[in-house]
C-alpha cells in the first residue's frame, strides 16, 4: 500500500464518513437515526440510487461507510456485496446487517484492485468515495471491468465548481493571502482525507469515457447551503456566522448547479468484453 493510500485509509479508520456527526452509538436504533438524518440531508440519494429497482440483481457498493445505502439495497431485494478500504466501515456495516437480519458479502478491499472477476455485477454503486482514491481513473476502470455488459454504474464524486470549494478557497486561500491557491490544492488539503479530488463535468466525462452512455448532474448540498454541520474537519466561529448569514434562497434560485455533488450514471456497452 502506498503512503498516499495509507493516509486515506488512516483518516477514515479514525471515523467513517458521518460517524462523528450523525451516529450517536451502536445498535439498530442508532443506525436507524443515522439513516434518517442522512436521507433528510441528502434526499436525492434515493432517486439516484433507485434502491428498489435492483431486486434479484448483483449489486456491488464501493465504500460502504456506515452502511445506510447498503441496507436500502438489501431491503429492496438486491444481492449485495460491499467493499471498503477500512475495517472500521466494514465492521459498522456488518453490525448493522446483523442487527437487522440482513445478508451481504462484506470485504476490506481496494477500489483500485477489486477482488472480483470481470463482468460480475449488474450495478456498481459508490457514493462519495472514488475521489478519495489516489488513482481515481484506475478505480473507475475497475468499476467498468467488474460490470456485466449492459450493467450500470451509479457514482457520486465531488464537483470542483461548487460553493463548498469556493468557501474553502476563501478560508484557506484568500484570508491567508494565498489567492493563487488552486481549487485542486484546496480540495486535496482541506476538505476531507488527504488528496481528495473534485472534477469539472468535462473531466468527469473523460474519467468515464470507457462507458457506452454517461449522464451527469450536479446538485446543491447541505454543505453548499450551510444548512447542517459542515463536516468532520470544519467547525469554528467564522463558519457559525456564515451559516446565519448565508443567502440560501438566492443560491438555490440563481446557482442550482454549483453544488458539491456530481451524480454520474454510466452504462457499460452491451458489446463490451
Amino acid at each position: 500500500m502506498t503512503s498516499d493510500k495509507r493516509a486515506v485509509r488512516d483518516f477514515w479508520e479514525r471515523a467513517s464518513c458521518g460517524e462523528e456527526l450523525y451516529l450517536q452509538g451502536h445498535g439498530a436504533e442508532h443506525y436507524r437515526q443515522q439513516a434518517e438524518t442522512r436521507y433528510r440531508l441528502e434526499p436525492f440519494i434515493a432517486g439516484f440510487a433507485g434502491f428498489e429497482q435492483w431486486k434479484g440483481k448483483q449489486v456491488l457498493e464501493i465504500g460502504v461507510g456506515l452502511g445506510a445505502d447498503h441496507q436500502q439495497f438489501a431491503e429492496g431485494g438486491a444481492l449485495c456485496t460491499g467493499v471498503d478500504l477500512t475495517a472500521r466501515a466494514v465492521e459498522h456495516t456488518r453490525e448493522r446487517f446483523h442487527e437487522l437480519g440482513l445478508v451481504t458479502d462484506l470485504r476490506v478491499a481496494d477500489a483500485e484492485s477489486l477482488p472480483f472477476a470481470d463482468g460480475t455485477f449488474d450495478l456498481v454503486y459508490s457514493w462519495g468515495v472514488l475521489h478519495h482514491s489516489p488513482d481515481t481513473p484506475k478505480a473507475v476502470s475497475e468499476v467498468l471491468r467488474v460490470l456485466r455488459p449492459g450493467g450500470t454504474a451509479k457514482v457520486m464524486i465531488y464537483h470542483k465548481q461548487s460553493f463548498v470549494g469556493f468557501m474553502l478557497w476563501v478560508r484557506y486561500g484568500l484570508l491567508r493571502g494565498r489567492i493563487a491557491t488552486s481549487l485542486r490544492e484546496i480540495y486535496a488539503k482541506y476538505l476531507e482525507s488527504p488528496g481528495t479530488k473534485a472534477y469539472t463535468v468535462a473531466e468527469a466525462r473523460e474519467l468515464f469515457r470507457g462507458f457506452g452512455r454517461v449522464e451527469i448532474d450536479t446538485v446543491l448540498t447541505h454543505g453548499d447551503l450551510l444548512s447542517s454541520s459542515a463536516g468532520q474537519r470544519h467547525q469554528g466561529i467564522l463558519l457559525s456566522v456564515a451559516r446565519m448569514l448565508w443567502p440560501r434562497w438566492l443560491i438555490q434560485r440563481l446557482f442550482p448547479k454549483l453544488g458539491l455533488f456530481m451524480l454520474i450514471t454510466a452504462v457499460k456497452s452491451i458489446s463490451a468484453q
